[in-house]
């Protein structure tokens, strides 16, 4: 659903936005915080779980109950979501993760994302006469990293054993759990889409019906599925009968997956980078992804008042789009995988390259479009965990798009990913389709550390709207105050248009989407500046929190009310 706004608005559109465009309305009345607050932070001592589906958070919480840590925990929360949340996520996608290790007082990157086939390259498309790679289908399918990104992290933090942690999941595979709300208003889309396409409808679909809200859905490919992980480890995927499947499948489907594709795949521990913005340490991983956005957002945005903005103001909105466009701009450019060229990372993340990309903006006018700096050539779930011991996990996993590729391959369980449409078919571009290459990524897990010491496991979900949202939430924090839910809750704002890494210019300044809450006076000024407006229906991402209080010894949690999920603790 969308709707834009123009100067020759009507009469009744303008009533629309006086009507519904109120700052700080909400249908309930809060004693304490904000109004647009939905609940109160959840607050324990021993452990924290924040997922987007409550039994899966259980999950998480019984791992911790049993003496598991929060690396445990995430696995098992992230294995039950792609059972029951499987429209965001599951073990045919990637994963990335930024993790606290207590012991060794120091954050850890994994970049759990696979490569393209060896075998498919720019020449195919070109002789296929294609421009874009298809969004569905065998061709955007790339190599899932998710069962390999488990594994590398419970061999490095891990105390449990793998068919202990799996198991709450395979147990609800095989006796079924109810379909809730949201995820069951997004199966019944995705039925539309890939009922005919080859084994969804068995999966998917049982008695030939789209699963819907209060449904008791059981998957017993996907216990049988992981019932041979927790056995046969990383390799009962990568190797062996189950990666036969795949890449059989795949290919008798007309893509270029092959088992010597899975077999060879490898996950990899990366530092973290991180900008300070006024005080604290803002932490995201490198490209393939898109998380130095939000550092570079940030650094723009640290320039000014934002404080003395006021939240929701025109003044913030305009500044923060503008930043954004900035931002997105380098993002098409200079965001792909650095195995293939050298990237810029340091100067896009610098102050100094901030300030220089400030300038551009005018306080009075939007822009319509600019040009990526000139340097040196150099649909998702998203959980967080923290335990006793004082581990934290920021964690985020998707197939994209939602359910992904709708290649669901016979008798297991999952549907693959089409994480390969965001590679670009434009020659010399550093995010090119080439073999055995990992494409650009929207999907990423934040983290703050205030003084060397973790502070806020943060992330949200929902596609470009990521490192957007993660900026939000940083200033929500930081700069107007609020605590770990209100900062989730308060009304966001999206800029859509900019230039893409698959290809594309932004040439007309693109579209402010802006959600309920924001009074219609800002709409009027944002209009007068030369933005576009409108709003979008579902499209402002899903946040999950954990905030460590050093003083008291005890965490925060937060899990917003726009998904199903809960944040638990005990």
């Amino acid at each position: 659903m969308k709707c834009m706004y123009s100067k020759s608005c009507t009469f009744l559109v303008t009533l629309f936005l006086l009507s519904t465009l109120s700052f700080g309305s909400r249908s309930q009345d809060r004693i304490t915080g904000h109004g647009f607050a939905t609940r109160s932070e959840v607050i324990a001592k021993n452990g924290m779980v924040a997922t987007s589906h409550p039994l899966a958070s259980q999950v998480g919480l019984d791992i911790l109950k049993n003496g598991g840590n929060a690396i445990d925990a995430a696995i098992a929360a992230n294995a039950t979501l792609g059972l029951m949340e499987p429209t965001g996520n599951g073990i045919g996608g990637d994963l990335f993760a930024i993790i606290w290790s207590a012991k060794d007082k120091k954050l850890y990157g994994l970049n759990a994302s696979g490569r393209s086939p060896g075998k498919l390259d720019l020449a195919y498309f070109k002789k296929q006469g294609l421009t874009k790679i298809p969004p569905f289908g065998p061709l955007p399918v790339s190599v899932p990293g998710c069962v390999d990104g488990w594994f590398e992290m419970h061999a490095k933090f891990g105390t449990m054993k793998m068919d202990q942690i799996l198991q709450p999941a395979i147990m609800y595979a095989k006796e079924g759990f109810p379909v809730t709300e949201l995820i069951g208003y997004y199966l019944t889309l995705s039925s539309e889409r890939f009922k005919d396409y080859p084994n969804f409808a068995a999966t998917y679909m049982p008695k030939g019906k789209p699963l819907t809200k209060g449904t008791l859905f059981k998957n017993p490919f996907l216990a049988n599925t992981y019932e041979k992980i927790a056995l046969g480890g990383r390799d009962a995927f990568y190797k062996g009968d189950m990666a036969k499947i795949i890449a059989d499948f795949i290919q008798d489907q007309g893509g270029f997956l092959s088992t010597k594709d899975l077999a060879n795949h490898t996950s990899e521990w990366v530092e973290p980078v991180s900008t300070n913005y006024r005080g604290y340490d803002v932490w995201e991983l490198p490209p393939n992804g898109q998380g130095i956005a939000a550092l570079q957002i940030l650094n723009i945005m640290e320039g000014y008042d934002v404080k003395e903005m006021g939240f929701a103001s025109p003044e913030y909105v305009h500044h923060f789009t503008e930043a954004k466009k900035l931002a997105f701009e380098d993002r098409a450019k200079y965001y792909a995988d650095p195995a293939f060229n050298k990237l810029p990372v340091d100067e896009l993340i610098s102050e100094s390259y901030a300030a220089e990309r400030r300038k551009l903006i005018s306080k009075d006018r939007a822009a319509r479009r600019y040009n990526a700096g000139e340097l040196e050539k150099g649909n998702t779930i998203y959980m967080t965990v923290a335990d006793q011991y004082g581990n934290m996990v920021s964690l985020i996993q998707s197939n994209y798009r939602g359910m992904g590729s709708g290649m669901v391959p016979p008798g297991l369980g999952f549907m693959l990913q089409d994480r390969g449409q965001l590679f670009s078919l434009e020659e010399g571009h550093y995010n090119v389709i080439e073999p055995n290459k990992r494409p650009f990524h929207t999907i990423i897990p934040a983290f703050i550390t205030k003084d060397g010491k973790p502070w806020v496991s943060f992330g949200l979900m929902g596609g470009a709207m990521q490192p957007q949202g993660h900026a939000q939430i940083v200033m929500n924090l930081v700069d107007f105050g609020m605590n770990l839910q209100e900062a989730g809750d308060a009304p966001r704002m999206q800029h859509s248009g900019s230039s893409q890494p698959t290809g594309g210019t932004m040439t007309d300044g693109g579209e402010v989407l802006l959600e309920s809450g924001f009074n219609y006076s800002t709409v009027r000024e944002l209009i007068q500046k030369g933005h576009k407006v409108g709003f979008g229906l579902g499209s402002y991402g899903g946040y999950q929190a954990i905030l460590w209080d050093e003083k008291e010894g005890v965490y925060y949690g937060a899990s917003e009310s726009r998904k199903d999920g809960q944040a638990v603790g005990y």
